[in-house]
């Protein structure tokens, strides 16, 4: 069994060699983000951004859901309301967002292997990773304007239009429907839909796809591919794309391959 470091509310395995496996762990709430688990959740990416052995990450949910949002038990108050409601508001906002940036920054590439409902706040966790992966059972949905707030939460009102297009993405966020798997799948929210109890399994497949390459050319495409959705032109998209392949040349893996492909090629078939 891969080894698992339990945290607040999350928890992290091992289920290949150089495959980090974090899963939201509040089964009973089906995952709902509550204060500490945002808090454990933090910690853990730190733990990730600084392990050099770990070269993709999967982010998933134990139980039935991969995450239902935010744990609306707490819509009552926030921790420092004392000091001042706003402010310690504004402060559970900022902490609750910065996960999308967090898994955004880092290095490793991130593959969300969505089970169950990713609902709110989970809808934009998951559309903070590059790929997406949906158990049958995944649903979606932006769910905050069916409490009375906006639906522009936590990156999705910019995230989402990314994925399926402005008119499908404004559509999910005022009617607040839920998106099922397979409707995830024809509209590009998720890459493939799998059985359930093949979700882990093929996240792994996947990310050791992805290990297989040169770790600075993951990081650099991954950190080049967010950059250019906001270049401002084509000449702007490809004058990075240059300067970044001729930084990756210094690495000496280009020479490496090159000199491994032809050696292939001489051995012949």
């Amino acid at each position: 069994m891969p080894e698992a470091s339990p945290g607040a509310g999350a928890r992290l395995e091992r289920p290949a060699e150089g495959i980090a496996l974090l899963r939201l762990n509040r089964p009973e709430r089906l995952n709902a983000l509550d204060d500490a688990t945002v808090l454990g959740m933090g910690r853990l990416l730190d733990r990730i951004e600084d392990d050099d052995t770990c070269r993709v990450l999967i982010l998933s949910g134990t139980g039935r859901g991969f995450c239902a949002g935010f744990d609306l038990s707490l819509a009552g108050d926030a921790p420092g309301s004392e000091q001042g409601e706003t402010q310690a508001w504004m402060k559970r906002q900022e902490r609750f967002a910065g996960l999308v940036s967090r898994l955004r920054g880092l290095r490793q590439p991130v593959i969300a292997a969505v089970n169950g409902p990713a609902n709110g706040a989970g809808l934009g966790i998951a559309l903070a990773a590059e790929i997406r992966i949906a158990a049958r059972s995944a649903s979606f949905n932006a769910a905050f304007v069916k409490v009375g707030m906006s639906s522009c939460d936590i990156g999705v009102s910019w995230l989402l239009p990314r994925a399926v297009g402005s008119s499908r993405s404004f559509e999910m966020m005022l009617t607040g429907r839920m998106v099922q798997s397979e409707e995830a799948a024809r509209i590009g929210l998720v890459s493939e839909v799998v059985d359930d109890d093949a979700l882990i399994p093929r996240a792994v497949e996947m990310a050791q796809s992805i290990a297989a390459h040169s770790a600075f050319a993951v990081w650099m495409t991954k950190r080049g591919g967010w950059a250019n959705m906001e270049s401002a032109s084509l000449a702007a998209a490809i004058e990075l794309e240059n300067r970044t392949q001729i930084l990756a040349r210094t690495t000496g893996d280009l020479e490496r391959a090159a000199r491994a492909l032809l050696d292939r090629r001489k051995a012949g078939p």
